[in-house]
């Protein structure tokens, strides 16, 4: 990955891959366009350590709890850094990623009408040619970058993940590079009801992060870390508390162990 790259990190309640976006932080990774159907804690670090220049987006917060703090210092007081908004519905930005997945320039939908949120982001209007019907049209989300979380991967670089899914599928599918942190490497992928499995060949590179989806959750592996979400509106409310927190956590550590070690360490 380079500076001023596009980037999507996605996962939808659990999968969030927080293990890799630490990575981009610890390599000091600038003037990223951020894309995410939901940022949160992890866009949350990525902003306020400067990682980005522009969000594109559909909704943002410390889920269950409230503001992102340093999410809202670099739109308001453009610290670290200024940082530009596009934002999008939900829908809208679920039809972008499908348009980009099917390599599409863009993707069509029912939408944004009766509101003034197409006034101030990308959308455009298209005529069916079919009907005459007035229909909303947002640019393919197309990712230099897109990355995901999953379960476990099979020594050949197939991919397995189940349980509440998001836009996993299609951001791998729309992205020119894509890398899956897992929690393991299995010899074989068993059956999983309402599993998906990304082929090998849509898969750049797979690294092994176990826990790598903390403080979100796995299904099947370990349970959301509720208490770091309250615990995070404290530390990132202000500036020097978000710094020491993330130089000791973050960019202090090596890895996902050292990670989650440190914060062993901390509540000891």
């Amino acid at each position: 990955m380079q500076d001023g790259d596009t980037v999507a990190l996605e996962g939808f309640t659990h999968l969030i891959p927080h293990a890799a976006g630490h990575e981009l932080i610890r390599q000091g990774k600038r003037d990223l366009a951020l894309v995410r159907m939901t940022p949160d804690v992890i866009y949350d670090q990525l902003i306020g350590m400067g990682c980005g220049r522009r969000l594109v987006f559909s909704w943002g917060g410390n889920p269950g709890v409230g503001s992102l703090h340093r999410l809202r210092d670099a739109v308001e007081h453009d610290w670290p850094a200024p940082l530009e908004l596009e934002e999008h519905s939900h829908a809208g930005m679920a039809a972008a990623y499908a348009a980009g997945a099917a390599n599409l320039p863009f993707g069509v939908l029912r939408g944004y009408a009766g509101t003034d949120l197409a006034e101030h982001t990308s959308v455009a209007s298209v005529t069916c040619p079919f009907t005459g019907e007035q229909l909303a049209a947002v640019r393919a989300h197309r990712p230099d970058v897109g990355i995901v979380h999953a379960q476990r991967a099979d020594r050949s670089g197939n991919v397995q993940l189940w349980g509440i899914l998001g836009v996993q599928k299609e951001v791998v599918l729309a992205s020119a590079r894509t890398i899956v942190t897992v929690e393991e490497v299995v010899d074989e992928l068993e059956p999983v009801p309402g599993a998906v499995v990304l082929p090998a060949w849509v898969v750049d590179a797979v690294c092994v992060a176990a826990r790598g989806a903390h403080p979100s959750y796995a299904h099947g592996y370990y349970d959301r870390d509720n208490d770091f979400y309250v615990r995070w509106d404290g530390i990132s409310r202000e500036r020097d508390s978000f710094g020491a927190w993330m130089e000791r956590h973050v960019v202090g550590t090596a890895d996902v162990d050292e990670y989650h070690r440190s914060l062993e360490l901390a509540v000891a």
